[in-house]
């Protein structure tokens, strides 16, 4: 351990409510946020998080990443660190029963820095601007956006509403604590506090 600080490293998307669980709980901690929108993209995001990681390979390093790319585990295997648990971040903010219900339901998870981006997600996920073959693409299992408001949210509602006519689907709205995330952040600084000693 290089100090008594550790390092986030972590998807985006949770920036704000990530901070605010810091600062909070003054856990003793620096962050590293990569871009959301690299989750349409397992090149880049293996590019992205390979080169952080090496790029701090002398500090203490926990990553805030789900299952968010096929190699995730071997890249942090690689690396010597750890991701926090979650099948990825909509998991770790909602808790498993509620995510897993949800998405059983037919949910698409939307969260604000997604919604304010959803243009650009669209485009770089499917690789087209064919809003009808995107539409009948999110239709064929989906059958709703579930819009994610937590404390830390601004108010992303116009951009939310776009999002559901982009894709022909109805809007719900879930508001959250922001508990679950903070246990499964604390489980995982407590591990890499352990695992020093």
């Amino acid at each position: 351990m290089t100090g008594d600080r550790l390092l986030l490293l972590g998807c985006g998307i949770l920036k704000k409510e990530v901070d605010f669980l810091i600062a909070r709980n003054n856990w003793p901690m620096e962050t590293l946020f990569l871009d959301s929108a690299l989750h349409v993209d397992f090149d880049s995001l293996a590019k992205a998080l390979t080169s952080s990681l090496a790029r701090h390979r002398e500090e203490d390093v926990i990553v805030l990443y789900g299952t968010c790319h096929p190699l995730m585990e071997q890249m942090l295997a690689k690396a010597g660190t750890f991701r926090t648990c979650g099948q990825n971040c909509c998991e770790m903010l909602l808790g498993n029963d509620l995510f897993s219900s949800e998405l059983a339901n037919g949910a698409y998870f939307l969260l604000e820095d997604w919604a304010r981006r959803w243009d650009q997600i669209l485009t770089k996920t499917f690789n087209t601007k064919n809003l009808e073959l995107i539409s009948d693409i999110f239709q064929g299992d989906r059958k709703y956006l579930l819009g994610i408001r937590t404390p830390c949210s601004g108010d992303f509602t116009a951009e939310a509403e776009a999002a559901g006519q982009t894709v022909g689907m109805p809007l719900h709205w879930l508001d959250v604590s922001l508990d679950h995330l903070e246990s499964v952040l604390l489980e995982a600084i407590t591990r890499k506090q352990g695992e020093a000693r």
